[in-house]
């Protein structure tokens, strides 16, 4: 359980949320965990089974408070709340803003800072933790070349520029990810990015867990009134959770690339947990992914302290909070959209 800003995210499992008088209890069996003020909050959001009494749903709905259900693993359920102007307004805007190339643009570059940003200190650590083993001098190069691309980054006022910075940026990051894969490099190497369909170990699980982390952003996107297929970067496409994927262009590399990275230096996956079809598509085995998913889960629970609120939080909840400031730009309660910058 955590309150940032106006959110209340409730993710101890097997929880109750009541009302007693203007104070919101936060129960699990006989206990009380928590009382919090109700007229503190603009949203409460919960995580696996938890239960809502009518009375505080109803003072909620009355106060205009989202109240927002998921699974434990994120994956969005339901939304609750009163009267929806708040939302409608909000969303309008959305659109406005997608609507208009210029702006849009001032977006998108912040997802693409905090994307290229992340990739040069994910390169930056891995040379000052493994300095023995890894070609220093050349990432050092690549960190440095990323780093002009940030500048140039920063002045782009055009999305197809942005969109060629960002190809560049991702290109010299690729490029040296196989280094970074450090045990069992017989069976785990990343020459490129392929996609559809994966053609080695490592894209299997690169796409993969892409796949969740899209997931969870668009979730996060839903919890926070946003409509997560109308993106600024990515284009509207039938059935595409366009900000979604904008969403987690800065977050690729930090939550997903270094989670995969590490199993595989850790060894907590076999390659034995693969299959090759005859296209040469590469698939992965349920028990295999049963295991990724459940480290995952572990993972979404490691705190960090995050670098744009200076709060602790778990992983799990870096979306969500990016969605909160997204939408807070949006409504313009932000100068600009904080990216999620790691070191």
């Amino acid at each position: 359980m955590r309150k940032l800003q106006n959110t209340l995210f409730v993710t101890t499992p097997e929880t109750y949320l009541a009302l007693e008088g203007e104070t919101v209890l936060v129960r699990r069996d006989e206990e009380t965990l928590a009382r919090l003020p109700l007229y503190n909050f603009e949203a409460i959001v919960t995580f696996g089974y938890t239960g809502v009494s009518p009375a505080l749903m109803g003072a909620c709905v009355k106060r205009s408070i989202s109240l927002c259900f998921l699974t434990q693993s994120g994956r969005f359920l339901a939304r609750v709340i009163g009267e929806s102007h708040g939302n409608v307004t909000l969303r309008r805007e959305q659109y406005r803003l997608s609507d208009n190339e210029e702006r849009s643009c001032l977006i998108a570059k912040n997802f693409i800072i905090g994307k290229v940003y992340n990739a040069k200190w994910i390169l930056e650590r891995a040379s000052r933790d493994y300095e023995m083993r890894l070609d220093v001098q050349r990432l050092k190069q690549v960190s440095a070349m990323l780093s002009q691309i940030l500048n140039l980054t920063g002045e782009c006022l055009v999305s197809e520029q942005l969109r060629g910075l960002e190809g560049n940026a991702a290109s010299l990051y690729f490029g040296e990810l196989d280094k970074l894969i450090l045990q069992q490099k017989e069976d785990f190497y990343f020459r490129e990015r392929s996609k559809r369909p994966p053609l080695d170990n490592v894209n299997a699980l690169l796409s993969f867990m892409y796949t969740i982390l899209a997931n969870d952003c668009a979730s996060a996107l839903e919890t926070a009134g946003l409509d997560a297929y109308v993106g600024f970067l990515h284009r509207d496409r039938p059935g595409r959770v366009s900000l979604a994927l904008d969403l987690m262009e800065e977050l690729r590399g930090v939550m997903v690339d270094r989670f995969v990275i590490t199993m595989i230096n850790k060894r907590e996956i076999s390659p034995k947990g693969f299959i090759k079809r005859e296209n040469g598509a590469v698939i992965m085995q349920d028990d295999t992914r049963k295991a990724i998913l459940k480290a995952w889960q572990e993972k979404k629970r490691e705190t960090i302290t995050h670098p744009y609120l200076k709060e602790k939080i778990e992983w799990g909840l870096v979306p969500f909070v990016q969605s909160m400031l997204l939408a807070r730009y949006i409504r313009g309660d932000l100068d600009g959209y904080p990216p999620f910058l790691w070191k």
